[in-house]
């Protein structure tokens, strides 16, 4: 029986991704197999009359990899639609960055890319944010978080104003990021603009179930909480070396903020406050799919793609 190639496993992408980084057509048909699987369908008006445009000397491949729809008489190619729109770069570089968006537990820099693909860096700049746009988390239709719900939150990037003082970056040009993790599920994050009370309920409110058990440290910035959720509110004293009590802890928030903390210093060196937000999404489209092999999430962001458009202006 013939195997379907849009259900790939593990092997089968990672057999296949070496091909499409170093081979233009392989790259642009395992895109196309990814986003159509065996049924090509017209990216104007969905027409299932379509077929691939011909060399009219050679009888290979149009050089543009273009398709036809007999209905509607549209041109198009697999980019059209997707967050590489419009680019000029070659499909097997973004099958290169893809692959190693979704492998690299802590991410991986625009200058590496600039380095393996020898492109500039302006354009693996530009690559690497669509790439991540495309793991952009959808919070308005995203399912709330549920069960033992951790929230917590810490300061990234930027200095203190005085050596030694402020730890955790209170005071300082680090900017706020809070986090709500269900336990065993997925995380949401995001850019806070400050720590207080009225900020952090509502980023709870808006990503936990109000079924919910919250788990918090001491911060007194949680308090009441408790009140609007059926499971209640907990925590934990770290001011008095206290971590966990019980399953009371944050220890799971805690790691996955290392995670990101480690990734920009050690890989990205340096994040701008602007832009901090689109690198959360990476993070946590990694860790949301942290039960998935490499294959199968390169396969996720690549299918993500579809429907993002992010243009040169909106990066600015």
């Amino acid at each position: 029986m013939k195997k379907n190639r849009h259900n790939l496993s593990k092997s089968d992408v990672v057999e296949q991704i070496p091909a499409a980084c170093a081979d233009e057509l392989t790259a642009v048909e395992f895109f196309e197999m990814q986003r159509w699987g065996d049924n090509p369908c017209c990216v104007k008006c969905g027409s299932v009359a379509v077929y691939k445009m011909a060399d009219a000397k050679t009888g290979e491949r149009n050089s543009r990899y273009l398709w036809r729809c007999r209905d509607c008489k549209e041109q198009y190619t697999v980019r059209i639609g997707t967050v590489y729109e419009e680019s000029r770069l070659p499909m097997r570089h973004w099958a290169y960055a893809f692959w190693r968006a979704c492998t690299s537990k802590k991410g991986v820099s625009a200058l590496e890319i600039k380095r393996h693909c020898q492109i500039s860096y302006k354009s693996a700049l530009f690559l690497m944010n669509r790439i991540r746009f495309a793991m952009a988390p959808d919070f308005d239709n995203a399912p709330p978080l549920t069960g033992d719900v951790e929230v917590d939150e810490t300061w990234v990037g930027g200095k203190p104003r005085y050596k030694g003082n402020n730890p955790r970056g209170r005071g300082t040009s680090k900017l706020p990021v809070f986090a709500a993790v269900e336990r065993g599920g997925e995380i949401r994050r995001k850019v806070v603009p400050d720590v207080t009370g009225k900020t952090l309920k509502a980023a709870i409110r808006q990503v936990v179930d109000p079924r919910a058990r919250i788990i918090s440290d001491e911060n007194p910035s949680y308090k009441g909480i408790g009140k609007e959720f059926t499971g209640g509110h907990e925590s934990v004293c770290h001011s008095a070396k206290e971590y966990a009590r019980g399953d009371v802890n944050t220890n799971t928030a805690e790691s996955s903020f290392a995670l990101v903390k480690r990734g920009i210093v050690g890989v990205y060196h340096n994040v701008s406050q602007r832009y901090l937000y689109r690198y959360l999404w990476q993070f946590d489209f990694v860790w949301n799919s942290r039960k998935l092999n490499d294959g199968e999430r390169t396969i996720l962001a690549v299918k993500a793609a579809e429907g993002k458009r992010l243009t040169y202006r909106a990066i600015q």
